[in-house]
């Protein structure tokens, strides 16, 4: 039986991606720049001239990835992948991705951060609600590391209710990410930013389901979380 929230949180496909099939993470990323062309263009509505400079710059951009050495060797750095040695993983552990924290990042305020190694934590996202003064600018951010093999197109989804009636539904793909060396131990993502809306009718209590879930359908962390929209900060 389908838990709740299941029906809202289905991913996106990457374009050509078969699930149970590995690809190094340079396949991976040629396979992300044609979904998010594929993405763009269809929530968009762009000119030819648009269009074409989008294909355009997807195009250079996986080109530059094959052709210039100097370019990948950066590109694979900010991906967490060296010559650096592996970090010793339990292989009693076979979790291949695991979030280590989640964070609500406000300008000129604290983090308001959730230690995922603390027993209960996932349960008291629930029962005690992040508070978000109306119409403040805010932004997730998560923590996680990665072991055994590469970690192909991470995303975040979420589902938002208020009183049982779905208000919103996000889904933001984090990326591909080889296992973490001594040199890369944690990878922080920060999501994009958001803004809380505001006014007498958006104040009160909001319900959420959130999951971390990869290209091969592999649900990584699922939790049920909830906030409550304010006058002002609590």
């Amino acid at each position: 039986m389908a838990s709740a929230g299941d029906e809202d949180l289905v991913a996106s496909k990457t374009d050509g991606f078969k699930v149970g099939e590995k690809k190094t993470v340079e396949e991976y990323a040629k396979l992300v720049q044609q979904s998010t062309l594929s993405m763009l263009l269809k929530r968009k509505r762009l000119s030819n001239f648009q269009e074409r400079e989008l294909r355009r710059s997807v195009i250079t951009l996986t080109s530059q990835i094959d052709q210039n050495d100097e370019s990948l060797n950066r590109w694979k750095a900010s991906l967490g992948i060296s010559n650096s040695p592996a970090l010793p993983v339990d292989p009693q552990d076979t979790r291949r991705c695991v979030i280590h924290s989640l964070a609500l990042e406000v300008p000129n305020r604290p983090d308001m951060t959730i230690d995922l190694s603390v027993p209960g934590a996932l349960e008291s996202l629930k029962s005690k609600p992040f508070s978000i003064k109306e119409g403040a600018k805010f932004r997730m951010k998560a923590s996680f590391k990665v072991q055994h093999d590469v970690l192909s197109g991470l995303k975040y989804l979420q589902v938002v209710k208020r009183k049982g009636i779905r208000v919103s539904k996000d889904e933001e793909m984090l990326g591909s990410y080889a296992p973490n060396t001594q040199e890369k131990q944690i990878y922080e993502k920060k999501f994009a930013e958001d803004e809380a809306p505001s006014g007498m009718m958006a104040r009160g209590h909001y319900e959420a389901v959130s999951k971390f879930v990869d290209d091969d359908d592999h649900t990584h962390l699922k939790f049920e979380w909830s906030f409550d929209i304010a006058k002002d900060w609590k």
